[in-house]
Protein backbone atom coordinates (compact mmCIF):
# COMPACT_ATOMS: atom_id res chain seq x y z
CA UNK A 1 0.00 0.00 0.00
CA UNK A 2 2.60 2.11 1.24
CA UNK A 3 4.68 2.17 -2.28
CA UNK A 4 1.30 2.80 -4.47
CA UNK A 5 -0.46 5.81 -2.77
CA UNK A 6 1.61 9.04 -3.98
CA UNK A 7 0.46 7.82 -7.10
CA UNK A 8 -2.83 7.60 -6.72
CA UNK A 9 -5.05 10.27 -7.77
CA UNK A 10 -5.74 12.63 -4.66
CA UNK A 11 -9.66 12.59 -5.24
CA UNK A 12 -9.29 8.31 -5.14
CA UNK A 13 -7.25 9.25 -1.98
CA UNK A 14 -10.15 11.12 -0.70
CA UNK A 15 -13.16 9.06 -1.52
CA UNK A 16 -10.94 5.78 0.86
CA UNK A 17 -10.42 8.34 3.31
CA UNK A 18 -13.67 8.92 3.65
CA UNK A 19 -14.46 4.81 2.85
CA UNK A 20 -12.59 3.64 5.96
CA UNK A 21 -15.10 5.72 8.21
CA UNK A 22 -18.22 4.43 7.01
CA UNK A 23 -18.26 0.97 8.80
CA UNK A 24 -18.97 3.35 11.90
CA UNK A 25 -22.03 3.35 10.52
CA UNK A 26 -22.17 -0.37 11.24
CA UNK A 27 -21.24 -0.24 14.87
CA UNK A 28 -24.82 -0.10 16.20
CA UNK A 29 -25.85 -3.18 14.33
CA UNK A 30 -22.85 -5.20 15.42
CA UNK A 31 -23.77 -4.09 18.90
CA UNK A 32 -26.29 -5.32 19.03
CA UNK A 33 -25.45 -8.52 17.59
CA UNK A 34 -22.72 -8.71 20.17
CA UNK A 35 -24.99 -8.29 23.07
CA UNK A 36 -27.62 -10.58 21.95
CA UNK A 37 -24.47 -12.85 21.41
CA UNK A 38 -22.83 -12.13 24.81
CA UNK A 39 -26.65 -12.89 26.57
CA UNK A 40 -27.58 -15.55 24.58
CA UNK A 41 -23.92 -17.50 25.80
CA UNK A 42 -25.07 -16.77 29.07
CA UNK A 43 -28.08 -17.70 29.07
CA UNK A 44 -27.30 -21.43 27.39
CA UNK A 45 -25.12 -21.58 30.48
CA UNK A 46 -21.64 -19.55 29.52
CA UNK A 47 -19.24 -17.95 32.77
CA UNK A 48 -16.52 -15.72 32.58
CA UNK A 49 -17.19 -14.72 29.38
CA UNK A 50 -14.82 -11.71 27.58
CA UNK A 51 -16.09 -8.53 27.49
CA UNK A 52 -14.97 -5.68 24.98
CA UNK A 53 -12.99 -4.03 27.03
CA UNK A 54 -11.01 -7.74 27.15
CA UNK A 55 -10.53 -6.76 23.18
CA UNK A 56 -9.44 -3.09 23.80
CA UNK A 57 -6.03 -1.89 24.54
CA UNK A 58 -5.72 -0.39 28.02
CA UNK A 59 -5.37 3.83 27.26
CA UNK A 60 -1.65 3.65 29.45
CA UNK A 61 -0.29 1.42 26.31
CA UNK A 62 -0.97 4.22 23.20
CA UNK A 63 2.32 5.64 22.76
CA UNK A 64 1.24 9.26 22.15
CA UNK A 65 -1.22 11.41 24.76
CA UNK A 66 -2.24 14.71 23.14
CA UNK A 67 0.58 16.97 24.20
CA UNK A 68 3.15 14.71 22.40
CA UNK A 69 0.74 13.58 18.89
CA UNK A 70 2.95 13.54 16.56
CA UNK A 71 1.39 14.86 13.47
CA UNK A 72 2.13 15.53 9.42
CA UNK A 73 2.71 18.05 7.24
CA UNK A 74 -0.30 19.46 5.49
CA UNK A 75 -0.66 18.46 1.62
CA UNK A 76 -3.31 21.08 1.39
CA UNK A 77 -4.76 23.69 3.44
CA UNK A 78 -7.35 21.86 5.79
CA UNK A 79 -5.78 18.77 5.94
CA UNK A 80 -6.95 17.10 9.28
CA UNK A 81 -2.96 15.24 9.12
CA UNK A 82 -1.68 18.36 10.39
CA UNK A 83 -3.74 18.41 13.61
CA UNK A 84 -2.97 16.45 16.97
CA UNK A 85 -6.71 16.00 17.21
CA UNK A 86 -7.48 14.15 14.43
CA UNK A 87 -4.53 11.67 14.82
CA UNK A 88 -5.65 11.47 18.66
CA UNK A 89 -9.14 10.26 17.72
CA UNK A 90 -8.46 7.92 15.09
CA UNK A 91 -5.21 6.28 16.43
CA UNK A 92 -6.46 6.28 20.04
CA UNK A 93 -9.91 5.84 19.99
CA UNK A 94 -11.39 4.87 16.20
CA UNK A 95 -9.23 2.13 15.29
CA UNK A 96 -8.68 0.62 18.71
CA UNK A 97 -12.28 0.37 19.34
CA UNK A 98 -13.43 -1.05 15.84
CA UNK A 99 -10.55 -3.56 16.00
CA UNK A 100 -11.85 -4.66 19.65
CA UNK A 101 -15.24 -4.25 18.90
CA UNK A 102 -14.91 -6.67 15.83
CA UNK A 103 -12.87 -8.87 17.48
CA UNK A 104 -15.28 -9.23 20.63
CA UNK A 105 -18.22 -10.04 18.21
CA UNK A 106 -16.27 -12.60 16.49
CA UNK A 107 -14.77 -14.50 19.24
CA UNK A 108 -18.53 -14.76 20.56
CA UNK A 109 -20.05 -16.06 17.26
CA UNK A 110 -17.10 -18.44 17.59
CA UNK A 111 -18.32 -19.27 21.01
CA UNK A 112 -21.74 -19.83 19.81
CA UNK A 113 -20.04 -21.87 16.77
CA UNK A 114 -18.19 -24.34 19.07
CA UNK A 115 -21.01 -24.86 21.52
CA UNK A 116 -23.92 -25.73 18.88
CA UNK A 117 -21.73 -27.20 16.30
CA UNK A 118 -18.75 -28.99 17.58
CA UNK A 119 -17.95 -30.15 13.88
CA UNK A 120 -14.63 -29.92 12.60
CA UNK A 121 -13.99 -27.71 9.19
CA UNK A 122 -11.11 -26.21 7.88
CA UNK A 123 -11.52 -23.55 9.72
CA UNK A 124 -12.21 -24.73 13.04
CA UNK A 125 -8.18 -24.46 14.76
CA UNK A 126 -8.78 -20.58 13.94
CA UNK A 127 -11.22 -20.70 16.96
CA UNK A 128 -8.93 -21.81 19.62
CA UNK A 129 -9.21 -18.66 21.28
CA UNK A 130 -12.96 -19.13 22.21
CA UNK A 131 -12.35 -22.68 23.57
CA UNK A 132 -15.50 -24.04 25.94
CA UNK A 133 -15.18 -27.18 28.09
CA UNK A 134 -18.00 -28.78 26.47
CA UNK A 135 -20.24 -28.38 23.40
CA UNK A 136 -23.78 -29.06 23.32
CA UNK A 137 -23.27 -32.38 21.97
CA UNK A 138 -20.73 -33.12 24.40
CA UNK A 139 -23.53 -33.49 27.17
CA UNK A 140 -25.93 -35.89 26.15
CA UNK A 141 -23.79 -39.49 26.69
CA UNK A 142 -26.20 -40.77 23.58
CA UNK A 143 -25.65 -37.84 21.47
CA UNK A 144 -21.82 -38.04 22.60
CA UNK A 145 -21.88 -41.10 20.76
CA UNK A 146 -22.34 -40.17 17.44
CA UNK A 147 -19.59 -37.84 17.26
CA UNK A 148 -16.69 -38.09 15.12
CA UNK A 149 -13.74 -39.21 17.00
CA UNK A 150 -11.78 -35.87 15.97
CA UNK A 151 -14.93 -33.77 17.06
CA UNK A 152 -15.45 -35.89 20.58
CA UNK A 153 -11.36 -34.89 21.68
CA UNK A 154 -10.48 -31.75 19.99
CA UNK A 155 -9.06 -30.09 22.24
CA UNK A 156 -11.11 -26.50 21.40
CA UNK A 157 -14.61 -28.04 22.62
CA UNK A 158 -13.77 -30.40 24.96
CA UNK A 159 -13.28 -31.13 28.77
CA UNK A 160 -9.24 -30.93 28.67
CA UNK A 161 -8.75 -27.94 26.69
CA UNK A 162 -6.14 -25.96 28.55
CA UNK A 163 -8.33 -22.88 28.68
CA UNK A 164 -11.51 -24.26 30.52
CA UNK A 165 -9.57 -25.31 33.74
CA UNK A 166 -9.92 -23.66 36.94
CA UNK A 167 -11.14 -19.82 38.01
CA UNK A 168 -11.42 -17.15 35.56
CA UNK A 169 -11.62 -18.83 31.97
CA UNK A 170 -14.40 -19.09 29.73
CA UNK A 171 -16.85 -22.24 30.01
Amino acid sequence: MGRNHKSIPPWRRGVGLVLVYLPILTWPFVITSALLSYYHLKMVGAENLKTLFDFLPARETHRYKFKNQITMDASFFLSLAQTRLYWILNCTWYCPVSVGLFEWHAYLVKLIENWWCPFNHGRKQGYDNAKIDQSFWHIYPEDEAKLHQDDLENPIWNKSCSQCKGEGDEK
